[in-house]
This record gives C-alpha cells, structure tokens and sequence, in this order.
C-alpha cells in the first residue's frame, strides 16, 4: 500500500503537472471506484468545468482544491479526493497512449491531457466533495488521522505521551493512522531499525531516550523515502510512471534472510496482530 512517501511523490507530481487547467471532461469506467456522490454519474459533472489550484496531503489521501471561473473570478468548486489504497495509480498520460487494463476513471485536460486513476485490486477510491460541504464530513476517513508527522504537533512529548501505558507492540501502535498520520508497514520497520527497537517491544517499555530516538528515526526515514521518490516493491508509480527508488536502499523492510548492511546478521521476519514486521536481532533491542 502506499504510504506516506509515495502519496506526497504524487503529490508533488501532480501539483508540477496538472494545476490551472480546466477538467475538460472524463469517463467513469468503474462506478464503485467512486465513494462519493453517492451515484458515480453525479462525479463528473462536478468536476467538470473546474480547475486543479492545489494538491494537498493528509496522511494517505490526496486533496486536490477545485476552482471554477465566475464573473467576479475563480470561487471554490469543493474537493477531488484520492486514496490510493492498495495498489492505486494516479497518472498523467496523453489522451491518445493505451488505455491500461485496470483504468477506472478518467479526467481530460488541454493539449490530448488526461489524468487516469489505475487500479488493480479497486479496493482505492474517489470523491468529489462539493463546495457546500466540509471535506471531513464527507471523506470520513480524515478525521481519526493523528498529527503529520512533520508537524510541531508530532513532537517527543506527544509521541511519549501517545505511548505510554499502551501494552501493545511499538510496531502495531506506528500502523495506528490515529497516533501519527501516513506511515505504514514499510517504514515502521524501517524507523525501528534506525532507531533500534524491535518491533515486538511493549509500548509502556519504552524509556523516554529511546522514544525521542523513535521521534527522530520516523521523520528521516520518511524525508529520506521522499527524496527517493518512494518504494516500488510491487505496483506504486509516480504520476509518470517511474518507480520509487527507496527500496533498493532499505535497511529490513522486505530483506528477509538477507544481511543487515550494519552487523551481517540474517534480517528476520515474523507476524505481529496480522502484520509482517521486519528486524535485525543484533541491531535492534
């Protein structure tokens, strides 16, 4: 699933691409792709007419801020609202290049322009949300995310707070959207090993050095994943269709049995709650 690396590479993709220009039109080819409104043949005829001003992030999803010209200028015209989930794909293609086997939904730009959302699994969405309502009320999801993890909000006060008396394993407790927004399976093990816990440890063991090393361990490996483009280990794509490049440098995520590039020890992998999670036994404590 994407996490929060590949979600702002797409972020940032879209905003060099697809800002300023009108939705000229776009095909719905898999209703179920849309969440809301609640009948898929109401979403384009929100969309169309307006323009893409700005892409923003929350956790995982995509917020794209939709204006429409008026007489006394451009006035709000709601939300486009993505999330990727599984195997999502946001892409910028000329209109006339194949259509992919999996492409859900389409949106037309100038210059034969367009922008496909691709999806394998289907289990990703859409969402227009109109200007009249508040984008929290409608993408639901939006409101149980915790701070951004580059926010002053995600400070080592909050997180050791955030954690303590929790007796569940420190990996399970990074999964949690709640305790801290956008990070996942991937760079939860990668966080821990950089910061040298295992991923099995209690949350109330934790003493406050080593949740301040935790702290720090999260937001560099994300800022590091993020200048890497992401991690490509299946289907995620920018929206030009190039792999992210984080996961030739990972430190355990997906290196089962491998050696750690630190100590030489098989990289071990187990299941904690229904979740893979990746460590060094010599490394992490």
């Amino acid at each position: 699933m994407p996490e929060l690396p590949e979600v702002e590479t797409v972020r940032r993709g879209l905003s060099r691409v697809s800002l300023n220009q009108p939705v000229r039109g776009g095909e719905v080819r898999l209703a179920r792709t849309i969440a809301f409104p609640e009948r898929a043949e109401d979403f384009l005829p929100g969309v169309e007419g307006s323009q893409l001003v700005a892409w923003h992030r929350r956790g995982k999803y995509l917020l794209g801020e939709l204006q429409r010209c008026a007489n006394t200028g451009l006035e709000p015209a709601g939300w486009l609202g993505v999330h990727l989930r599984m195997t999502g794909q946001l892409l910028w293609v000329n209109q006339g290049e194949e259509l992919q086997t999996h492409c859900r939904v389409r949106l037309f730009f100038d210059g034969d322009r367009e922008l496909r959302y691709v999806d394998q699994r289907t289990f990703g969405r859409l969402w227009w949300v109109p200007p009249s309502e508040s984008v929290e009320s409608v993408m639901t999801g939006l409101q149980k995310l915790g701070p951004e993890p580059f926010s002053a909000e995600f400070s080592v006060a909050y997180l050791a707070n955030a954690l303590k008396g929790r007796k569940r394993p420190i990996k399970n407790a990074l999964l949690d959207q709640s305790l801290v927004a956008g990070v996942g399976n991937i760079y939860a093990d990668e966080a821990l090993f950089m910061s040298g816990i295992r991923p099995m440890v209690m949350c109330d063991r934790l003493s406050k050095q080593r949740v301040a090393r935790l702290h720090e361990a999260v937001i560099q490996v994300l800022k590091t994943s993020i200048e890497s483009g992401g991690t490509t280990f299946s289907d995620f794509r920018d929206v030009h269709g190039t792999n992210g490049n984080y996961g030739g440098v990972a430190w355990v995520y997906g290196r089962k049995d491998e050696p750690c590039r630190t100590c030489d020890r098989p990289i071990v992998k187990l299941q904690l709650a229904g979740r893979s999670a990746h460590y060094c036994p010599k490394c992490q404590r």
